[in-house]
């Protein structure tokens, strides 16, 4: 049975396993938890971003959608609590959580490996359907040099794309995954 979402018990188990697994030290494969602590790092000490969020409000939720054949078993639900340039946290969550985000962009793993290969303009995708917004698109198009700088700050973490792993490390990564959605609901 998964913990509950939100508690403290919760939180200190998630900050654990992240701890845990960042101990080796970036690359990090993407969409995984240490990859998601490493990007809120990089988010909170990003003064060109704090300059060009600091009108902007909302949780930003980056909704991948499940390719099993890379060890994507299920939807992963990465979370943004950003407020007026400043990134309270970045952590995966349940699909119910990141469901009620402010802003929920969807997409396809393709199209999110092409946002940080910067192949795919993340505003440009929305507008040509290529990913799915749910929230207001004027206010992420009010914002974009806030928007662009998350993408370009993703691309710097240099992730391990679940693609380019071989099957034995795809087959762990889908078992970390499966062991993750189960004790946390994610």
């Amino acid at each position: 049975m998964a913990l509950e979402y939100g508690s403290d018990e919760w939180i200190q188990a998630y900050n654990d396993l992240v701890k845990e697994r960042s101990a080796g030290g970036p690359p990090y494969i993407m969409g995984t938890p240490e990859w998601v602590a490493q990007y809120e790092k990089m988010i909170q000490e990003d003064a060109e971003y704090k300059e060009a969020a600091k009108t902007w409000e909302g949780s930003v939720v980056i909704h991948i959608l499940p390719k099993p054949e890379i060890g994507l078993d299920k939807d992963i639900y990465m979370y943004m609590d950003l407020w007026h340039g400043d990134c309270n946290y970045v952590r995966i969550v349940p699909p119910e959580v990141g469901e009620a985000g402010d802003y929920v962009i969807t997409g396809e793993y393709e199209r999110w490996k092409a946002v940080m290969a910067k192949e795919l303009d993340t505003v440009k995708g929305m507008m040509q359907g290529k990913l799915k917004l749910k929230g207001d698109l004027p206010s992420i198009v009010r914002s974009v040099k806030a928007a662009a700088r998350l993408v370009d700050l993703s691309a710097s973490t240099n992730p391990i794309f679940p693609d380019d792993l071989s099957p034995d490390k795809i087959e762990e990564l889908r078992k970390f995954l499966h062991e993750a959605s189960e004790k946390f609901g994610i």
